[in-house]
């Protein structure tokens, strides 16, 4: 937004709400959140990226959208892997963060079938079981993160940015 021919009072006026609108929008930097910055700048400029939740606890499908939302992520929840399977969202996705315990086909499971069909989507993992050896394996298997529930908005924007860090 731009104003051409102000000046004065009017102008300074004009320029302090042009800066208010610039933060608002995120389009001024900010060494506290350069994330959501560069987000709220990319949702204006190319259509949100989208992270797909697959949980069969219905609390984290309920919780982690809101979240992502704030973060500037397009987001979309299954309670099983063979509902995200199923979807058509499982090619658009381009981040998964994916429970490792769950019901039917498991996480790493899913990772591995993934794998199998040459989709290279970065890949999260969330647990309730506070294992390291479980989260060292995980990471060795290809995993960008393992965070163990329930983790910090913190914790998953630094998964998030370091998963899409080679995008």
């Amino acid at each position: 937004m731009t104003v051409r021919f102000a000046c004065g009072p009017d102008r300074e006026r004009i320029e302090s709400f042009e800066r208010r609108w610039q933060n608002e929008m995120g389009l001024v930097k900010s060494a506290r959140n350069p994330l959501l910055t560069a987000r709220k700048l990319n949702s204006m400029i190319e259509p949100q990226l989208l992270v797909s939740v697959i949980d069969d606890d219905e609390s984290v499908r309920e919780s982690l959208p809101d979240l992502l939302k704030e973060l500037g992520f397009a987001a979309r929840t299954f309670p099983s892997a063979a509902d995200f399977l199923a979807s058509d969202d499982f090619r658009h996705t381009t981040c998964l963060i994916l429970d490792i315990s769950m019901p039917g086909m498991s996480g790493p499971e899913l990772k591995r079938e993934l794998d199998h069909r040459q989709l290279a989507v970065p890949v999260i993992f969330m647990t309730a079981n506070r294992d390291e050896a479980l989260r060292a394996r995980m990471l060795k298997n290809g995993a960008v993160e393992c965070l163990f529930k329930p983790f910090s908005d913190t914790a998953l924007r630094d998964a998030l940015r370091k998963a899409l860090s080679n995008r």
